[in-house]
């Protein structure tokens, strides 16, 4: 019986070892190689077959200083005000969330997540609700605050969410909404752009309904109150 015992704790000790090596050694390695796929468009193109639907798959890595620098402060005026400051998670829009949530659970369910952990869903997970998930979307949300800079974070995260059916990042949606490239997308565009986001196969920035011409306006007018996102290297410019 011990003998057992020894067996099943030296097999999860090496599973833990693994599981701990290889995520800390791919969040190192996305630190400098670009992500060309996330799991979440191999799921989308699964589910694009399974409905018979022509696939599609529409995405272009480029590097931050080839995105419009209006794009991440849409991004952030929409999804996370917080961003430059915060490491990783919002405690006050989390505190919101639980709050408004509990108070009013016949409207929809408000969200807290922040861009950082967005990004780590997108590259790393699969989308769910599971408390494994949400689990492992923290352990990752750690690792690439604390491995990463925010402008690679940004930059990862620009190019690798979905804006669009079979569209992800700032260089496709650009193309395909657009004709232009993400570097010269206008800053209406780009508070477009950030309206899609809570749901952008449902939302699109290519023909906005007025709820959307609406969103877009919204964003336009907090755009304002942020700063300028810094480069690589340079500190947060203070509001």
């Amino acid at each position: 019986m011990q003998l057992i015992v020894h067996k099943i704790r030296a097999i999860i000790r090496w599973v833990l070892v693994a599981f701990f090596g290889s995520t800390i050694l791919a969040v190192v390695a996305l630190r400098f190689i670009p992500v060309y796929f996330t799991p979440l468009m191999f799921i989308r193109c699964y589910q694009q077959i399974a409905e018979g639907k022509k696939l599609k798959l529409a995405h272009h890595w480029v590097s931050i200083e080839k995105i419009s620098p209006s794009l991440p402060v849409a991004v952030i005026a929409s999804e996370d005000a917080n961003f430059l400051s915060h490491h990783g998670f919002d405690y006050k829009a989390i505190e919101h969330a639980v709050k408004r949530n509990m108070e009013h659970p016949e409207k929809r369910r408000l969200g807290a997540s922040t861009i950082s952990q967005q990004t780590a869903k997108n590259v790393f997970l699969w989308p769910g609700r599971s408390w494994i998930r949400k689990g492992l979307e923290v352990y990752f949300t750690g690792l690439i605050e604390l491995m990463w800079s925010k402008q690679r974070i940004m930059e990862v995260y620009l190019n690798s969410i979905e804006m669009g059916d079979g569209i992800y990042g700032a260089e496709a949606v650009a193309t395909e909404h657009f004709h232009t490239d993400a570097l010269h997308l206008s800053r209406a565009q780009c508070a477009l752009v950030a309206a899609t986001l809570p749901n952008p196969r449902r939302f699109s920035s290519k023909s906005p309904s007025s709820y959307m011409l609406r969103r877009q306006s919204r964003i336009l007018r907090e755009m304002r109150h942020v700063a300028s996102f810094p480069k690589e290297g340079e500190d947060a410019p203070k509001k």
